[in-house]
């Protein structure tokens, strides 16, 4: 028992290590064993193990990177996700046809966990989301994914809602509105709710069950989202492309019960 209790903890370190890269792709040292929590002469022996085995790299400068190892590992996990086998396609053909980022995410506990990301020629950014996670409460794809959460369910999972601009939802009687909203009209939008100069628009995801799984976006820069002026635009392209991906993962009928137009929530008009 003790040596298993040993092994254990030996695994969850080095799962500490690794996670210590998922904000910033190289460190020292030192700072690996700051942000694991481990002292400098454990996160050295455990760097050292992950670098024989390519799951971590080091360059000529002592920076640590992730390993090519798990750059494999993570492609045949993203490829082999059924949602990103069926969204892959449709996402890419709407970023293209539309010029904007188009971002297709699942709900890992309280964020929204990104599986695919393509750039469109209106939209460039300085780096991949893929794998990267957001905030649910204040991104349209994470609105869309607690579409199928009861609101109790919600505020339990979320708790205090953090600010990131003036324009963040903060209270759960109003991020209850516009989730509402969305499944009234079947996509849900935000701006600068996150960053300052971005929007998006989302739709939900569904499996054979009619369970909300992933959601599909389209955003970019607010000045050419535009959504005073292209949601209805944006709105129709997205809805195509999700109803595709739905087709891919086995729904086919109505997404939800039919229920009363919900007071219009619109957070461009929020100060």
């Amino acid at each position: 028992m003790g040596q298993e209790a040993g092994t254990n903890q030996s695994v969850e370190r080095a799962v500490a290590v690794l996670r210590a890269f998922a904000r910033t792709s190289a460190l020292r040292v030192t700072e690996v064993a700051k942000l694991a929590g481990l002292r400098q002469s454990t996160a050295s022996r455990l760097l050292s193990t992950l670098e024989q085995a390519d799951f971590v790299e080091r360059d000529t400068d002592g920076l640590y990177r992730l390993g090519a190892d798990l750059i494999t590992l993570a492609g045949v996990a993203v490829n082999g996700h059924p949602v990103h086998h069926a969204a892959r396609q449709p996402a890419q053909s709407l970023a293209a046809s539309t010029g904007l980022g188009a971002n297709v995410a699942v709900r890992r506990g309280d964020e929204a966990f990104y599986l695919c990301n393509f750039e469109g020629r209106l939209a460039p950014r300085s780096f991949a989301l893929t794998g990267r996670r957001n905030p649910l409460h204040a991104t349209a794809l994470g609105k869309c994914l607690l579409i199928s959460l009861p609101p109790a369910v919600r505020r339990e999972l979320l708790g205090e809602l953090e600010r990131y601009t003036p324009r963040t939802i903060t209270e759960h009687d109003v991020l209850d509105a516009a989730i509402d909203e969305a499944v009234w009209q079947g996509y849900a939008t935000e701006t600068e709710e996150l960053s300052l100069s971005r929007a998006c628009l989302a739709a939900p995801l569904r499996d054979r069950t009619g369970q909300v799984v992933a959601a599909l976006s389209l955003s970019g820069p607010s000045s050419v989202v535009d959504l005073p002026t292209r949601e209805q635009e944006l709105s129709r392209l997205l809805v195509e492309a999700a109803d595709a991906i739905n087709s891919q993962l086995g729904h086919h009928g109505p997404t939800d019960h039919q229920i009363p137009a919900p007071v219009r929530h619109d957070q461009r008009s929020r100060s």
